[in-house]
């Protein structure tokens, strides 16, 4: 298996942005995903900012991708899609169906991101036709309908033809609205947002009445409250997954890539963490453990 580390979900300062890139250059992941991913106003840094950390990271031997945004609102971001699309020397994570489209149109390879609803054989496989490298499983797939589907393309020889990946660490990306959460958390207008989400590194967590972690909110992003956790179901993830991910923290994100490493090399089975789950992979609900 490979190990991934999935674009930042967050909006952090440049600095721990760099930082945060110059240890994953000497971590064990074997691929990088980087780019702004949730929301055009988040600007610490620029396309040129990401594409010199890109081929920064390119020189480790490390498989580079740039993830792009989820949600498109205006021209302007179109237009700085097609850039990302047509950069010449990365491979991209295409996280709406205009930026597949785009990658179609320019011959570049794309991995399928999160946001896509690619959930059967029919979807992957015309995603196939257009250049699909990876499928990153939406996160609300168990693994009986992840294999199910798998085995489908498999009777017709098509199986081999991509990788597949699942997040395996981190608060899930459940949602995108063109309605800012954080920033109406502080009573303000998303045009006045003021860039407010910096000032939450993980999030804001949204509790229910009961005070159980329901959400948190980042930005126009809902993701799960609980921090969805795989660390004990690694052994099934055998023949069926080829790269595991895991979603950046603001601490000990390379410390749980080597506990990830280190759990598949010798599976053993704990009790997960208050607050964290794996419910979806066993297509129950999310928020419970399987």
């Amino acid at each position: 298996m490979k190990y991934s580390l999935g674009a930042i979900q967050y909006y952090w300062p440049k600095q721990t942005v760099e930082d945060f890139y110059q240890q994953a250059a000497n971590s064990n992941a074997d691929i990088i995903y980087l780019g702004e991913s949730v929301c055009s106003k988040r600007r610490e840094l620029r396309q040129k900012d990401w594409l010199g950390i890109a081929k920064a990271l390119a020189t480790t031997n490390k498989q580079v991708v740039i993830s792009t945004m989820a949600l498109l609102e205006a021209p302007s971001e179109v237009m700085l899609l097609k850039k990302y699309c047509d950069n010449g020397d990365f491979i991209i994570e295409a996280n709406d169906v205009g930026a597949i489209d785009l990658c179609h149109q320019n011959n570049v390879e794309f991995v399928c991101g999160q946001a896509i609803n690619a959930y059967n054989a029919p979807s992957l496989k015309r995603l196939l036709k257009m250049g699909m490298q990876r499928w990153v499983t939406p996160v609300e797939l168990g693994r009986d309908w992840i294999k199910q589907t798998l085995d489908e393309l498999d009777e017709q020889n098509l199986r081999d033809k991509f990788e597949v990946e699942t997040q395996v660490f981190g608060h899930l990306p459940l949602a995108f609205s063109a309605r800012c959460f954080t920033a109406r958390s502080e009573n303000r207008g998303k045009d006045d947002c003021e860039l407010c989400c910096i000032k939450y590194p993980e999030g804001r967590i949204a509790s229910s009445q009961e005070g159980k972690e329901l959400f948190v909110l980042n930005g126009i992003q809902t993701m799960s409250g609980y921090c969805y956790n795989l660390s004990n179901d690694l052994p099934s993830m055998k023949n069926l997954v080829d790269v595991l991910r895991i979603s950046p923290q603001q601490d000990d994100t390379f410390v749980i890539l080597d506990q990830f490493m280190d759990r598949n090399n010798n599976p053993e089975f704990k009790n997960l963490p208050e607050n964290h789950s794996n419910g979806y992979w066993h297509q129950i609900a999310g928020m419970s453990v399987g």
